[in-house]
């Protein structure tokens, strides 16, 4: 029995069946995903979605969609399925499906008239291309397949309507044509395993709408072209793909290598290996470059999120070549003690005074997971992020007399928690962060700890009673035995913000700590009460007047609420890490529970993986991004955690 199975009461329900969604990824900047009813209802959505050099690395969507159609007994079955305005469906494909699941690859098997017809597609990796494969399991009489495609070229940020400047002409090539709509892009080579006819009938359809999009007050109608179709000639047994690839292929190899890339795939047939698989998804290697995906469908590479979540997707895999050369991105990307945390290459933005430091705790991670070159390779760059945090750079970032680090940009959110509305942070949280110091005295010790291996006698001079100073500091101004807990941030202006957010619980989470036991129990039992959900951390207690507990609206509603609230999965990471340091084996169960609960959401949202963001008040809907590389990676990480110290219970 399949592990992740939907079947035709869940699929035909398009209220249940549109909120589930599939990504899929080739390992190099493309990627395919849609609804599980083949409904697009993103901008974001779309077959065949690719990096085009020509346009700075930014990617597009090519193919958007196919209508597939049965002609059987002189009638037409059309299995594609769109949105148009007034909550108006056509055609109405979904209604054929019989099931769905996604135990290797997405697959969907149709019954229609009197034939049952099977889909499967999969992108290949590290090439742009997008196979689809047709399996007719029942016929009782020959039959054709009619495949129309719907094409658009154009920015996944933006929308695309009717124009002149579209070229419309293709040209035949084997069992296929390639087409091109603008100067500039690629060809698109579409083809089949079987002879073909295509008939050119080039047309626009007109005012396709995108609920999501709606949702989240953007722009939500485009129209898109078809060039025209292709028809087949089928009968019971055949098999025939489809490829849509951005280069010419030969037609008589594409059943094998549909074949080759499904028997490479780790079956996502248990809670851990759709992880694994989600894992694997967020890995980009493209011109030299290794890089870590946020999030999809619309993240790039962040420097905040690639640290935290690279452990659990690399490390938790065994993997650290791929650790390496992540990590070696990145440093290359370094700039004043500070890595990009956005934005591309000909542009990054350096707005992170956590990313710095979250790239000591992943260094940690590498060496504890048998990285035995960890300060031969990264001590310099280390090195050069503390001398600028003692000395001062960017952002007003600088160590003061007590050891600790302040920053203060106005108008910039520096921490993870970095929503802006209207050019005003949501949570500036400038000063003192709780956090940023916490990862900073780790950062201190670490070092040290690598120093005294190297005998280096000048670092452990300049540096060894730092540590004591910012321990001692920041237990003077962020704890507070009367509360019980630490300070969120504290600045000349404002004073102490005592508000309850899990930054407090990294403090207590990382490898070195300034709290004791004690107080690490009391930070804990605190998150537990006022910030523990089903599905991760909330980002502020539900008792505070600011707290948002649904994530909706438009782009500024939305912003309000995203730290003010929002559950996050990845801050299962720090807390259960913590609550095993704190508990050991008496605090076992309580993480397999938080841990394994998120297998729920499996098949709630993005299919298969973990969501960015989840609702504050129940049921903690999903939210976001489909699929999350912190949320994967953490997970991840405290799994692998469990089994290797814990492995007993």
């Amino acid at each position: 029995m399949s592990y992740i199975k939907f079947e035709k009461s869940q699929v035909v329900n398009l209220e249940y069946s549109l909120r589930r969604e599939i990504i899929r990824t080739n390992r190099a900047g493309s990627y395919s995903s849609t609804t599980i009813v083949g409904c697009n209802t993103r901008k974001y959505h779309g077959l065949l979605i690719c990096p085009v050099d020509e346009f700075g690395g930014e990617r597009f969507v090519l193919l958007s969609s196919l209508d597939v159609t049965v002609v059987n007994n002189d009638k037409s079955f059309n299995m594609g399925i769109r949105k148009y305005k007034g909550d108006y469906f056509s055609p109405k494909g979904h209604k054929y499906i019989e099931d769905f699941n996604t135990d290797t690859i997405p697959s969907r098997i149709y019954r229609v008239g009197g034939v049952i017809l099977k889909q499967e597609r999969l992108l290949v990796h590290y090439k742009e291309q997008f196979l689809l494969r047709f399996t007719i399991i029942e016929a009782s009489e020959p039959m054709k397949l009619q495949v129309r495609p719907f094409l658009v070229f154009r920015n996944i940020h933006q929308l695309a309507h009717a124009n002149m400047a579209a070229n419309t002409k293709v040209d035949f090539i084997e069992n296929g044509i390639k087409s091109k709509l603008y100067e500039g892009f690629p060809s698109l080579y579409m083809q089949f395993s079987a002879n073909v006819e295509f008939i050119h009938n080039p047309d626009w359809y007109l005012g396709v709408e995108y609920p999501e999009e709606q949702k989240r007050g953007y722009d939500f109608s485009e129209d898109l072209f078809t060039p025209g179709f292709f028809e087949v000639e089928a009968k019971e047994g055949d098999i025939i793909v489809f490829s849509a690839s951005t280069k010419e292929e030969k037609t008589s190899g594409l059943k094998q290598k549909f074949t080759k890339t499904v028997s490479g795939k780790i079956p996502r047939d248990s809670f851990i290996n759709c992880l694994r698989n989600a894992a694997q998804q967020f890995v980009e290697k493209r011109g030299g470059k290794t890089l870590i995906i946020a999030g999809y469908p619309w993240f790039g590479a962040w420097g905040r999120d690639t640290f935290i979540s690279l452990p659990g997707l690399a490390l938790a895999r065994h993997r650290l070549v791929l650790y390496r050369e992540v990590l070696d991105t990145q440093i290359n990307r370094m700039k004043d003690g500070l890595f990009p945390n956005m934005g591309d290459a000909s542009n990054p933005a350096f707005n992170s005074v956590d990313a710095p430091l979250w790239f000591f705790w992943a260094v940690q991670q590498y060496v504890e997971h048998g990285g035995t070159d960890g300060w031969e390779r990264y001590g310099t760059a280390a090195k050069s992020v503390l001398n600028a945090y003692k000395n001062g750079t960017a952002f007003n970032i600088h160590m003061r007399d007590n050891g600790l680090i302040y920053a203060d940009a106005p108008g910039k959110s520096l921490t993870w928690m970095d929503a802006v509305v209207n050019g005003i942070p949501v949570t500036p949280r400038r000063g003192y962060a709780v956090e940023i110091n916490a990862l900073w005295y780790n950062a201190v010790c670490f070092s040290l700890e690598m120093a005294r291996i190297e005998n280096d006698k000048k670092f452990i001079k300049e540096y060894e009673k730092l540590a004591d100073l910012i321990k001692k500091s920041f237990l003077e101004i962020f704890w507070d035995d009367k509360l019980g807990y630490l300070a969120d941030y504290i600045n000349d202006d404002e004073g102490k913000n005592n508000f309850v957010r899990p930054n407090m619980v990294i403090a207590v989470s990382l490898p070195y700590s300034m709290l004791d036991k004690e107080q690490m129990k009391k930070v804990l039992d605190i998150a537990d009460k006022e910030l523990v959900t089903t599905r991760g951390l909330r980002t502020l207690s539900p008792g505070n007047k600011f707290y948002h507990g649904i994530y909706k609206g438009n782009q500024e509603e939305r912003d309000n609420a995203y730290h003010q609230g929002t559950v996050w999965p990845w801050l299962y990471g720090p807390f259960c890490e913590g609550w095993l340091k704190v508990y050991g084996q008496q605090g076992v169960q309580k993480v397999k529970k938080l841990i394994f609960g998120l297998e729920a959401v499996m098949s709630e949202h993005g299919v298969s993986t973990i969501s960015e963001i989840h609702d504050g008040d129940p049921p903690h809907s999903p939210q976001g991004a489909i699929s999350q590389a912190w949320s994967v990676g953490e997970v991840l990480r405290i799994i692998e955690l469990l089994e290797t110290k814990y492995a007993n219970q």
